[in-house]
């Protein structure tokens, strides 16, 4: 897979399907983009490029934790490399984090975004607190209690050092009270758009996105049904389409049902790719 610096970081990516639209997409949480290979690979035979990569510190990507939102890092990241691979302007979709990712890049640059595929939205008081304490307060405890060798004794960062063994020595390389503290500004910026039905974003941002958006909500407690119609009813040229059908009490088993009608969303998003490359 190739490699592009993209902000002074590498990062790991690949393009499916040579002809097309391009579509960048990104996975929730911390996940590598590999996840989203066999999704990816529906919506490239039907047309479409597609753009698979690991976020900074995701992945077999650099290891650079800076800025004062890490959100906002990855979105001008996808910014630069689609520019850099001169993929502009593009469809940029994502699942949970990935969704914010995506909000947030045509949020600050609409220009860059023909469009948006937005599943599992995240929004509510427990999907606010569950994903402070998962992607920053676990990280904070483990640096204050054990410096940088228990952060990377993190199930994240071990699936990343597996990948990518270099990524041990950035980690070993930092303070641990800086690292504290980035991770402290990170989850304060993080709880600044906590409160909103979607969160990262406001309802009024919400309305300012004209683009045209694939909205398809998640049915369990971080990604409840609320987050996705909200987002549906805010944003202007949203269209909205249920493709799990039970409501789930755990991700494990909300997980089970996206990977068991991976088809159907997959013929979601072409579909709309579709209706809308011809416009």
């Amino acid at each position: 897979m190739p490699t592009a610096n993209v902000r002074g970081v590498d990062i790991n990516y690949e393009i499916l399907g040579d002809r097309g639209p391009f579509v960048a997409l990104q996975p929730g949480g911390r996940r590598a983009g590999a996840s989203l290979r066999p999704l990816a690979a529906k919506i490239a035979e039907a047309g479409n490029r597609v753009v698979l990569y690991d976020r900074r510190n995701c992945g077999a990507s650099g290891i650079a934790i800076e800025g004062e939102s890490e959100n906002d890092e990855w979105a001008e990241d996808l910014y630069e490399l689609l520019k850099q691979i001169d993929a502009l302007p593009a469809y940029v979709g994502g699942s949970s984090s990935g969704c914010r990712l995506a909000l947030l890049l045509a949020l600050r640059r609409p220009e860059a975004v023909r469009g948006l595929l937005l599943w599992r939205v995240t929004g509510g008081a427990h999907a606010a607190v569950h994903l402070s304490n998962q992607y920053y307060a676990s990280h904070i405890e483990a640096a204050t209690s054990g410096g940088m060798a228990a952060v990377c004794a993190m199930e994240h960062w071990t699936e990343v050092i597996g990948i990518n063994p270099k990524a041990r020595d950035a980690l070993m390389a930092m303070n641990p009270q800086d690292f504290i503290g980035r991770m402290t500004r990170w989850r304060q910026s993080f709880q600044a758009g906590a409160d909103h039905p979607v969160i990262g974003l406001s309802p009024a941002e919400l309305r300012s996105m004209t683009m045209p958006a694939c909205i398809v909500p998640g049915k369990d407690p971080v990604h409840p049904l609320p987050a996705g119609q909200a987002a549906h009813r805010s944003m202007p040229n949203a269209e909205y389409f249920e493709v799990v059908a039970e409501q789930r009490t755990t991700l494990d088993e909300a997980f089970a049902d996206w990977d068991a009608r991976e088809g159907l969303l997959a013929a979601t998003f072409v579909d709309f790719l579709r209706r809308h490359a011809r416009r």
